[in-house]
């Protein structure tokens, strides 16, 4: 889908976008304004609630880790106020326990960041009929492994011994894979 394609937006083509990142959510309203949207701008997960309550959009993209709180809160919230809202979930920090929560409570998919224009108008345009493209850089084997052990940590509330027993791994290796940062 180039930038200048006509998209079919609908009549209602508000936008919200959560992000605390300055300059990425700037740039991404720019971006999906020229692609037809109404983007409207929130750094905050208050600010998120407030335009949700206040004016809720047909779509919405939100960022998964904000600095005063979850974004998945934001989401409950647009699903409380209008359920057919379109929303995708971005994070930097992706693991697989926390997309299951994010499409559980209401979001239709859940990007990685970075994530561009064309990814996230296609994830908030996409209809349940049609199976999303397989992606042009899927996880590393390393990467995989690393979410898999991410996800039994986060189930075992963040606890190494009973992390490292239900993996059947020795706790000082598993704390050395928790201690580096997570591979491409």
């Amino acid at each position: 889908m180039s930038e200048e394609e006509p998209i079919n937006l609908g009549e209602d083509r508000s936008l919200l976008l959560v992000d605390d990142d300055d300059a990425f959510v700037k740039r991404l309203a720019r971006a999906m304004e020229k692609r037809g949207f109404a983007p409207e701008i929130a750094e905050s997960v208050a600010a998120g609630k407030a335009i949700a309550n206040a004016r809720p959009p047909a779509y919405a993209v939100v960022d998964l880790r904000l600095e005063d709180g979850n974004g998945l809160d934001v989401v409950e919230t647009l699903r409380d106020k209008r359920p057919d809202c379109r929303v995708v979930v971005l994070t930097g920090y992706g693991a697989i326990a926390t997309a299951v929560a994010a499409v559980k409570i209401g979001a239709i998919d859940y990007l990685s960041k970075p994530a561009d224009a064309n990814d996230i108008t296609n994830a908030l345009l996409a209809r349940n009929e049609a199976l999303p493209p397989p992606p042009e850089n899927p996880m590393s084997a390393d990467r995989v492994r690393w979410e898999h052990i991410q996800r039994v940590y986060e189930l075992c509330d963040r606890n190494v011994s009973e992390t490292a027993r239900r993996l059947n791994m020795h706790r000082r290796t598993l704390q050395r894979i928790l201690a580096k940062r997570s591979p491409k």
